[in-house]
């Protein structure tokens, strides 16, 4: 059925009242930064939650999408949603008093996030409900190697590039991540499509239908909110760049924190949805979202702020620091092995949600 502009406001109250937010923030801007930090602080917090409420609406019109166009389409659209998210929160950040290593700590968050704590807590919540549910293998190899490849590329080699030649590298990095995006888009959508997709048993899809009581969307209605949702997202992130730079200066928190923040903004809708899916026992969307989300941050970020970087004349760090490449090699080889059998189950989950709690702890150290 279709809704009424009054209905239409209602059903999309999260995204005006995100809009009211960001001209309430755009008004009181001054004032806000002059009253402290603990205000900042405050401010920042609410348009971080209000970010967050305003991703859900992208991620659930994306969501809509996804259903009609089906795996590996929909997964596709649901991560692309998510990135864009990132992409312009961290540039926006970027143009202002920011850290150079906020881009590196953003990704690195991201892959902690997405592999450990999204995959981790679906596969083990809906473990226990379900034992062992099966996926598509090959889906889980592929992204893999992928992840493996851009992360090596883009945030290990860097290490050894001399300062001196970084243009020269950063344009190579640009053009080897689109080379390898264009590629696996055309395997995603081509003639491998069947390596991210798996067929259900019948029974089982008639049993889960996860949007039969909702409201039949017209396409365009639902691209055009995700457009207006991701502008309302842009303004909203510059209010709370400028607030959490304020309130975080000098008060000792860990650098990292901030990336932290980002990587969750864009995460929170993925969370949501691989949780259900992962419950309703439909792993394999689970694993395109968790995985197919760490490699478009990857290979989608790193061209973007690099371009800006090469733009811009002022290179980031992207080279990560010694604990976080540990931490990305112990999870990149336990998920190669996790994801090799095309099943996954409570272990395989509870392994990864131990390296995420170790990822927040070694945040907390500022590590």
């Amino acid at each position: 059925m279709r809704l009424g502009i009054a209905s239409r406001f209602k059903e999309e109250k999260f995204l005006v009242a995100a809009l009211v937010v960001a001209a309430i923030a755009y008004f009181f801007e001054h004032a806000v930064i002059e009253m402290g930090r603990g205000v900042a602080l405050i401010a920042a917090a609410g348009l971080v939650g209000t970010i967050v409420l305003a991703s859900i609406r992208v991620a659930h019109h994306a969501e809509l999408l996804a259903v009609k166009v089906g795996d590996p389409y929909g997964t596709m659209i649901l991560t692309l949603s998510a990135v864009a998210v990132e992409v312009i929160i961290l540039a926006i950040m970027m143009s202002g008093e920011s850290s150079p290593t906020l881009v590196r700590d953003t990704i690195y968050s991201a892959l902690m996030l997405d592999i450990n704590g999204i995959l981790g807590l679906a596969a083990l919540l809906s473990g226990l409900k379900h034992g062992e549910q099966p996926y598509n293998d090959n889906s889980g190899k592929t992204y893999g190697v992928m992840i493996l490849t851009a992360m090596g590329i883009s945030m290990i080699v860097p290490e050894f590039v001399p300062s001196d030649k970084w243009h020269y590298y950063s344009a190579f990095t640009i053009v080897a991540m689109i080379a390898l995006y264009g590629l696996f888009l055309r395997m995603q959508v081509g003639q491998h499509s069947y390596f991210f997709s798996y067929s259900y048993p019948r029974f089982e899809r008639k049993k889960e239908s996860p949007h039969e009581h909702e409201p039949d969307e017209p396409t365009a209605v639902s691209i055009a909110t995700i457009l207006v949702g991701v502008v309302i997202i842009g303004l909203l992130a510059e209010f709370m760049a400028a607030f959490m730079t304020e309130g975080l200066r000098d008060s000792g928190a860990p650098i990292a924190v901030t990336a932290v923040v980002v990587a969750a903004i864009s995460a929170a809708p993925e969370i949501l949805t691989a949780l259900r899916a992962a419950l309703r026992n439909r792993m394999q969307a689970t694993v395109n979202i968790a995985m197919g989300a760490s490699l478009s941050t990857v290979i989608l970020t790193v061209p973007v702020m690099e371009a800006i970087a090469l733009y811009t004349g002022q290179p980031f760090i992207m080279a990560m620091t010694p604990v976080q490449t540990v931490m990305v090699a112990i999870t990149l080889i336990a998920a190669a092995i996790n994801l090799n059998d095309g099943e996954t189950n409570a272990i395989e989950g509870m392994t990864h949600f131990i390296l995420f709690a170790t990822f927040v702890m070694l945040t907390a150290l500022g590590l």
